[in-house]
């Protein structure tokens, strides 16, 4: 119960010192648990420049000291503690001149015979997770996991790999070798996965498919399309003409008729007796 209240604390404070990112805080270790008498270095790392950053760390004894003040030797940006014992055990970050803070780190020293491997940084949404119940000579013996105090399962070879983790798997786990010892509990965080910008949908021209011969070419595209509003214009005009021109025709051949026998009519002939004809 020390143990889960004392990590409680520590993951509290972690969230309070992490709330910029204009450095990163890289450490030497694949895990956030290490037995005592192990050594670790951590550095502040930034894009353009590390200098004037700070590493920093609160423990259950003392609050925001800083590397070479009573623990830690510094190396320029970077900090080496040689020899990890038990009160070394809490939260480190970085922090700048003015205030700012990196991410933050949990380190876990057991004076136990028994840690628990897990991933030093939060783990991203849709990852697989690998923990490890180990002791200081053997990683594969057959391990019980919990989660937040329940069991989980036992696994042989001392490995636990929980797939495509989510925000749901987020909480305090740890380990138990039978007849050896139990791991303190490390709180795994998961963070949301980041979202991508998806591409601008793009238009594709359609398939090129046959067609006979009998079907006419495509349109010239150099030329504007031929739109809906020309066709009822079209379609009066041909009805104009197919009207007007029998019409005109009709016309024409009845007017020539008509001359023809008004002439015809009109015509007079006189003999030389003086009877007057008429033409027919």
């Amino acid at each position: 119960m020390e143990d889960t209240s004392l990590l409680l604390l520590l993951f509290l404070t972690s969230l309070l010192s992490s709330t910029t990112n204009q450095a990163s805080l890289t450490v030497s270790l694949s895990s956030s648990q290490m037995f005592e008498g192990q050594s670790v270095s951590l550095s502040c790392e930034e894009d353009d420049n590390s200098a004037g950053w700070t590493l920093r760390r609160n423990t259950s004894d003392e609050t925001r000291t800083q590397c070479g003040d009573g623990w830690g030797k510094t190396a320029g940006s970077t900090c080496i503690i040689p020899f990890m014992v038990f009160w070394d055990t809490g939260v480190y970050w970085c922090e700048s001149r003015e205030g700012a803070t990196s991410n933050s780190i949990n380190i876990i020293v057991t004076g136990g015979a028994v840690i628990l491997q897990s991933p030093v940084l939060p783990v991203t949404e849709g990852e697989d997770l690998t923990l490890t119940c180990k002791t200081k000579t053997s990683s594969n013996l057959p391990a019980g996991f919990y989660k937040d105090g329940s069991f989980i399962r036992t696994e042989p070879g001392g490995h636990m790999t929980i797939h495509h983790v989510s925000r749901s798997d987020e909480g305090l786990y740890k380990c138990n070798i039978s007849s050896v010892g139990e791991s303190p509990p490390s709180w795994i965080s998961v963070t949301e996965k980041p979202t991508t910008t998806r591409p601008p949908m793009t238009t594709r021209s359609p398939m090129t498919t046959s067609r006979s011969p009998c079907t006419p070419p495509p349109p010239d595209t150099s030329a504007p399309p031929l739109t809906s509003d020309h066709f009822p214009l079209m379609f009066r005009l041909v009805c104009h003409l197919v009207v007007f021109c029998p019409f005109c025709i009709s016309t024409f051949i009845m007017g020539s008729l008509y001359r023809h026998r008004t002439r015809g009519n009109t015509l007079n002939s006189t003999g030389a007796d003086g009877t007057e004809y008429k033409a027919t």
